[in-house]
């Protein structure tokens, strides 16, 4: 199972947003196109990925269980805790006192992995699991 590590959260502080240049057009994934060489606006990167600062944790993936849906080990996951899980989110739950990172199932009470090489955690009766948050982005490093 893989294993999930929370970061401390201090305490609450007001929010002095950091405002980085964000370009109006989009970088393509494929050909090159010609660069543009003006600044659109500028964007706060906790306003634009953090709606409830209060109930918001960071944590670190650990393994490779999710590299399916793009989280991969060592992954800067962006975790909301006032969120109602719904089928099909990506949460971070505590399976009998462990932390893990997968997909709700709650067609087929599982949590899923998303990689074919692990295998699904059955949700059964009397096992101690609880929802710890959603996990809204995930920041992946390259570098």
């Amino acid at each position: 199972m893989n294993s999930i590590l929370k970061l401390a959260t201090p305490p609450e502080e007001p929010r002095i947003p950091l405002l980085l240049p964000l370009y109006q057009s989009v970088i393509p994934a494929g050909f090159p196109s010609p660069a543009e060489d003006y600044i659109e606006k500028k964007i706060s990167l906790d306003e634009q990925y953090i709606q409830h600062p209060a109930a918001t944790y960071f944590a670190r993936a650990k393994g490779e269980s999710m590299t399916g849906l793009g989280i991969s080990d060592g992954a800067l996951l962006v975790v909301d805790r006032s969120l109602v899980a719904a089928h099909g989110d990506v949460v971070v739950a505590s399976v009998d006192g462990e932390f893990t990172c997968k997909q709700l199932d709650l067609h087929n009470r599982q949590l899923l992995p998303a990689n074919p090489h692990y295998s699904p955690i059955k949700i059964k009766e009397g096992m101690d699991l609880e929802i710890e948050g959603v996990v809204v982005h995930c920041i992946n490093s390259f570098r």
